[in-house]
């Protein structure tokens, strides 16, 4: 699905850093996309692909942090707009003690760590749902934000190494995922 986003916004735009922001504002692809998109396929210099993609990423997250209760409490008056609430809940929830425990830092670091289901947009929709303070979530996000963005520029800098050791990460955690599920 992420590729399809992607090539939609390639189609439409033809200016590789706008296409590069802009992908880095999506949810779900967020700067974990943006990155090696304008390292790899665009060759952009890899610190403007930094910065363009750490400032696409955090736009929406004021907006979240501000307006998503204010919205998911007008739309909860209709049904798709309440299971959608109840689906945001359950992640929120899902993710409750990760971050409660640590709190602001407990957001940094899920933020941080760039895996799937993590980054800037589910960041934010956790920390308004849990009712953490918008300005230090705000900061932790960011915080966050620019450690995901450093660890996915280093790994798209070593091309096909990268994505090797990208994917290995990422077989291992889910691998640890399962094992939780199962065992806990």
């Amino acid at each position: 699905m992420s590729e399809r986003i992607i090539d939609f916004v390639q189609h439409v735009i033809h200016n590789r850093s706008l296409v590069t922001f802009i992908v880095s504002m999506l949810p779900i692809v967020e700067l974990r996309g943006a990155i090696p998109l304008g390292i790899l396929y665009y060759k952009m210099n890899f610190l403007k692909v930094y910065l363009i993609s750490v400032l696409g990423n955090l736009i929406p997250v004021y907006p979240i942090l501000y307006l998503l209760l204010p919205l998911m409490n007008l739309f909860a008056k209709t049904t798709p707009g309440r299971k959608f609430y109840e689906i945001l809940e359950r992640k929120a929830e899902k993710n409750r003690e990760k971050v409660e425990e640590y709190e602001i830092l407990g957001l940094l670091a899920f933020v941080a760590i760039p895996l799937p289901g993590t980054g800037a947009w589910t960041g934010a929709m956790i920390a308004a749902l849990l009712r953490l303070n918008p300005y230090r979530s705000f900061i932790a996000i960011a915080v966050g934000v620019l450690v995901a963005g450093v660890i996915v520029t280093i790994f798209s800098l070593m091309g096909i190494w990268g994505a090797i050791a990208a994917g290995v990460i990422l077989l291992l955690s889910a691998i640890k995922a399962v094992h939780s599920k199962l065992n806990g």
